[in-house]
């Protein structure tokens, strides 16, 4: 029997219906943001592969963003969520702004992680997505996180109280009136004291949030203090929480209907 050979052009539209069909198979698509203008986190490193190992598992398109192409409405409009990797400083111009500005209002989400609170200060309108902004930390320890939200997506298979090692955000006052807490720290359990130059604290208090999301300008927020740690990113617990956030910000499916 003589075997049928393929030819070179019907090879390539095959790898192409393959390739066309895989993509279209995804259930949403997410930028990844990672530059810096200020601190540049080593575990930036770390969450890329993280967050690429998401995407697979879940089955979303993670593209990160060419600092090379600013974003604009057009580099936008394929996306559903944006995802900040503990990005810092002033990143954008304002033309960049005023996209991504629009990306949020026609419905679309954003995703902080850790640093993205440290970020763009001076952008009154990003500082309400985010919620909080960043005001100091001290050294690294470990202490007992607190589910406020069990029924946020990711947080199903969390203990009320767990103990976890990270830098401890302590943040600024709250931007807007509707965020939703997920996740706070017990002060009690570490030492919150931390001092540089005039910017001092000794912890927020009672309530020290480190996660949240809210609904802002037509889309959607979800920020989380979390992953500092470079091992962070190889937690399940922490990888779960972490899908949870993108899949709420870029789909938002998941809450719990309210009976």
């Amino acid at each position: 029997m003589q075997r049928r050979s393929f030819s070179a052009p019907l090879l390539a539209l095959c790898f192409l219906l393959l390739a066309t069909a895989s993509l279209e198979a995804q259930q949403f698509k997410a930028l990844l943001v990672t530059e810096t203008a200020g601190w540049h986190h080593p575990s930036i490193t770390a969450g890329i592969p993280a967050l690429q190992a998401l995407a697979r598992r879940h089955e979303f398109q993670l593209d990160r963003q060419q600092q090379a192409i600013p974003l604009s409405d057009k580099a936008l409009e394929n996306y559903d969520v944006v995802i900040f990797l503990s990005t810092t400083g002033d990143i954008f111009t304002d033309e960049e702004q005023a996209a991504f500005e629009r990306f949020i209002q026609s419905g679309k989400g954003y995703v902080g992680i850790h640093a993205a609170s440290d970020t763009e200060y001076e952008w009154p309108w990003y500082t309400r997505l985010v919620g909080h902004m960043f005001k100091i930390h001290p050294r690294n320890q470990t202490a007992m996180l607190e589910v406020v939200d069990p029924d946020f997506p990711g947080l199903e298979r969390w203990p009320e109280r767990m103990l976890w090692t990270d830098e401890w955000y302590d943040f600024q006052e709250a931007t807007v009136e509707d965020l939703n807490y997920i996740l706070t720290v017990d002060e009690s359990t570490y030492d919150a004291k931390v001092k540089w130059g005039e910017n001092a604290s000794e912890g927020m208090g009672d309530f020290h949030p480190l996660a949240w999301y809210h609904e802002y300008d037509g889309g959607r927020a979800f920020y989380t203090a979390l992953g500092h740690i470079d091992d962070t990113y190889q937690d399940d617990f922490f990888l779960q929480h972490l899908y949870g956030g993108i899949y709420w910000a870029a789909t938002g499916h998941g809450l719990k209907t309210k009976k």
